[in-house]
């Protein structure tokens, strides 16, 4: 990566990787809150001069590191000063919504030297649309800076009447504090002495008065308390195959970061830097991929995007009622309505998604009371899918774009050439999907598993029946004999979209497709046209949109492969499974940190190592949940609170000779197990089970 970036449930800190915030850079760089940037310039220079860049370490995302030194130079009294004489440590990480960057100095000169460190900064309170050259609108204005003795605060008032500030403080006296912002600290340092000083920047929204900033060591230790809290909390995984184990490590890291909270539990936001907000179908899918490991992550997930489902038609913001959103945004823009983000509804696949994520956080921990709690949000779903999602009354779940300034495609391939028959023309709107209708069979089916449960056997009786009818017509609408492969869509004339694509894979989950087709769709993943040696791809190799530059069209996603994952391992393709994870596997080691990025070229292993795509986000939810789906995979693990049973069907891959996964969260116990490659042979051991299920082994 050629920036470094920190986050702390809702604030992060995006820089280059000297750790400084260039003006107008074009990657729109900055400290964000609430989609708003509240340090725009932050420049460090020792003795007026940029210092020279040693190392920056970007392997943890709420702590980085950024080792630097002086140029060769004089001070003030004409000592001439070699060039990395003096160190210069920038450590900086976020707590309760303050930035901390404390600077270290360091002396190797051999003799005592005096110099200074500067420290500009700015912030022009933009919002984050307008950062990024999406949108320009009515904006309001800054109203003055306030100096004191060690702090210094910008202010600023929005179109939306909403007063924002930047506070910085510091806690070493300065030589001097100009008006254009720069910040001089002096030092008189002898041989191999050091002095360490903290800048403190807090963003600030509203009339709340100032709040107390903690002490620097307090509140790191405290961050780092929070760490180790979460990973006593989470499932242990121990493997023997070292890139799978740092994979594991790295996307456990990587979600623990991306979880925020905004008052009804923990959820994933989608990605950093540019879509750290509550996202319906990332945050869903993430929120899916992590059950095993911290089913916790999903209740809070449901109750945030409940709390701001749809209630009205508002064509402005695709909004419907019990429709789930796509994308809330909290800034300037959205705030004054000059954006539709406040929330915005344009995606079809959320609703279902957020009821199929609710089904099987129930098989995971039968917790039954949340199917209570959210029984007007479980119904408004339901009346969307029927209502409001089949626009046309054909039984199937389509999507049509009614913003102006929304989104033309509405699944997670959203792109505007993702959707294209087999001649090259765009499918045009309405547009039902393959992996969507699967999500609506697998939404209703489960709850109907869940309503025979609660005694409710007329709703599960009706939910079955209209399931089994969708599963009867998507068979006959979807199928394409010639290529032995469904449909990715039907189009507004009800014409197949016969590309072939990855859609139909995520449809496997649902249990929806015949037994022989089911292995069709298999086949033809895992086949070269479908598989590039390192993942499956979204679109077919020699389809006529095929490309694997672009961003839906041949290129591959890690979580499209987790999705396909899950169907593959539940219904029971373990070879399969094998391909692609290890695919992804050997993938990874391309990448930075061992970390799978949001998607990569979808060219072949013939050019012996995946290409990178040039602006993915990283890190992000879902590519960092999928390792998680690895072991789920793996395991073949699936649960089922409501018959009181754990299925497993454990496999190991080629290179593998262990994998034990403790801790793993059932019912209101814990399931703890061992699996063994003997000669040939594959040991499964039960090492703890409070769960009081029973274990299933296929």
């Amino acid at each position: 990566m050629d920036y470094r970036v920190i986050k702390e449930n809702d604030l992060f800190f995006l820089t280059d990787v000297k750790g400084n915030i260039p003006e107008n850079h074009y990657y729109g760089m900055g400290l964000y809150t609430k989609d708003t940037r509240f340090l725009s310039k932050l420049d460090l220079k020792i003795n007026g001069e940029e210092p020279i860049l040693l190392t920056s370490d970007a392997a943890e995302n709420y702590m980085a590191k950024i080792l630097l030194t002086n140029p060769h130079m004089e001070n003030d009294e004409g000592l001439i000063l070699w060039r990395e004489s003096v160190e210069i440590e920038r450590t900086r990480f976020i707590y309760e919504d303050v930035l901390y960057e404390s600077i270290k100095v360091k002396n190797y000169f051999p003799k005592p030297i005096s110099f200074t460190i500067s420290v500009q900064m700015d912030v022009d309170f933009s919002d984050m649309f307008i950062v990024r050259g999406f949108q320009t609108g009515t904006i309001g204005h800054r109203t003055g800076q306030t100096v004191g003795s060690h702090s210094l605060s910008y202010h600023y008032i929005g179109a939306d009447e909403v007063k924002r500030s930047t506070r910085v403080s510091w806690d070493k006296d300065t030589k001097n504090v100009s008006d254009q912002g720069v910040i001089t600290f002096e030092f008189h340092l002898d041989h191999e002495e050091e002095e360490t000083f903290t800048l403190m920047i807090q963003p600030q929204i509203g009339e709340a008065s100032h709040q107390e900033i903690m002490d620097p060591n307090q509140a790191v230790k405290l961050l780092e308390n929070s760490y180790s809290q979460w990973n006593n909390k989470i499932t242990k995984v121990e493997t023997d195959y070292l890139p799978l184990q740092r994979l594991i490590d790295r996307g456990i890291g990587d979600l623990r970061v991306l979880l925020t909270d905004l008052g009804y539990g923990q959820f994933p936001v989608a990605g950093l830097p540019w879509f750290g907000v509550p996202f319906g179908r990332d945050s869903l899918i993430a929120a899916l991929q992590m059950l095993p490991f911290y089913p916790e992550v999903a209740k809070g997930t449901l109750l945030t995007l409940a709390a701001k489902q749809g209630k009205k038609v508002d064509p402005f913001r695709d909004e419907q009622p019990g429709k789930i959103m796509h994308e809330i945004r909290f800034g300037e823009l959205a705030e004054t309505g000059q954006i539709p983000f406040s929330p915005y509804f344009g995606t079809v696949d959320a609703t279902p998604l957020f009821l199929v994520l609710l089904t099987e956080y129930v098989k995971w921990t039968g917790d039954f009371e949340i199917v209570k709690q959210l029984k007007e949000s479980i119904d408004a779903a339901l009346n969307w899918i029927d209502q409001y999602g089949d626009r046309d009354g054909d039984g199937f779940v389509e999507y049509y774009q009614e913003a102006s300034k929304g989104i033309a495609n509405q699944g997670w391939k959203d792109s505007s050439d993702s959707i294209v028959h087999r001649n090259g023309d765009y499918a045009e709107a309405p547009i039902a999907l393959s992996e969507v209708q699967g999500y609506v069979y697998h939404a209703k089916m489960g709850l109907a598993s869940i309503y025979d449960k609660l005694g409710n056997d007329d709703t599960a009786l009706n939910l079955r029946t209209e399931a089994e009818r969708l599963r009867e017509r998507f068979e006959q609408a979807f199928w394409m004999d010639d290529k032995q492969f469904y449909a990715i869509a039907l189009d507004k004339e009800k014409e197949q979209v016969g590309t072939i694509t990855s859609n139909p894979g995520h449809v496997l989950f649902s249990s929806m497709l015949r037994k022989d087709r089911a292995r069709a769709v298999v086949e033809t993943l895992v086949s070269d046209k479908m598989f590039s040696g390192f993942g499956i791809r979204t679109m077919g190799e020699g389809e006529s949109g095929y490309n694997p530059m672009s961003y839906h069209d041949g290129s591959i996603w890690p979580h499209d492969n987790s999705m396909v994952l899950l169907g593959m391992s539940k219904l029971g393709y373990k070879n399969d499974v094998n391909v692609v994870i290890n695919g992804l596997v050997k993938a990874a080691e391309s990448f930075e940190y061992d970390r799978l990025p949001e998607l990569f070229c979808g060219y072949g292993k013939e050019r012996g190592r995946p290409v990178k795509y040039p602006v993915a986000c990283s890190p992000q939810a879902w590519a960092a949940g999928t390792p998680l789906v690895f072991i789920q995979s793996l395991l073949g693990l699936f649960p089922n609170s409501l018959q009181k049973e754990i299925h497993l069907s454990p496999n190991l891959l080629e290179n593998m000779d262990l994998l034990k996964v403790e801790n793993i969260s059932i019912g209101n116990g814990i399931l703890s197990i061992r699996v063994n490659r003997n000669e040939e042979h594959i040991h499964v051991e039960v090492l703890e089970n409070t769960t009081g299920y029973e274990v299933v082994l296929h």
